[in-house]
């Protein structure tokens, strides 16, 4: 498994060539960032799943700054972004809207939704203010709940990647050793 992973993985020549990339220089070419390590991987895929759940643009750069900053794996963390597609994206932040609703004690029922503009009730087309301020009103009413939800969201799911990562990166290792183990004891 190390092996496939490893062959997947750019070289540090490919990046320090790469002209895109070639202007964040030795931060990105930080070993750590690229090692096949538990942690690291680990570590890579919660930031990830965090950025996943927290906002729906920017996933994959976010991710890829904050994993160099905490010197996690990059290639996971910009992977475990796409646990949250934009085919998922309103199902995800309805549920999180509905939670943010829940966690801040106000109804979160049909007649409570968030406000969908029919053309009866939009701003006339010349009238900007009345369109800020409609605007403006529809994101007060969602953004609190929306903003709590996505926010518990993000930490939830992300600290549940990271311990699931964690997890089956150990028990992973511990068959093999357990494996390894027995054949050695069946061996003469």
């Amino acid at each position: 498994m190390n092996e496939r992973l490893r062959r997947l993985l750019p070289t540090r020549e490919a990046i320090s060539r790469n002209r895109w990339l070639r202007w964040l220089g030795p931060a990105l070419l930080h070993p750590r960032l690229w090692h096949v390590s538990r942690r690291g991987i680990a570590t890579g895929a919660g930031i990830g799943v965090f950025f996943a759940f927290l906002i729906p643009i920017a996933q994959i750069p976010l991710s890829a700054a904050a994993a160099v900053a905490l010197r996690a794996n990059v290639p996971a963390a910009v992977v475990a972004t796409l646990v949250n597609s934009p085919l998922t994206f309103a199902p995800v932040y309805y549920a999180a809207w509905r939670v943010g609703s829940a966690m801040l004690g106000e109804p979160a029922d049909d007649a409570n939704a968030p406000p969908i503009t029919s053309a009866s009730e939009a701003p006339p087309a010349g009238d900007t203010r009345s369109g800020w301020r409609h605007a403006w009103h529809s994101l007060t009413h969602v953004g609190k709940p929306l903003l709590l939800g996505a926010l518990t969201f993000a930490c939830v799911f992300g600290l549940a990647a990271y311990l699931l990562v964690n997890g089956g990166w150990h028990l992973h290792v511990r068959l093999k050793r357990r494996a390894r183990l027995r054949r050695r004891q069946a061996a003469p």
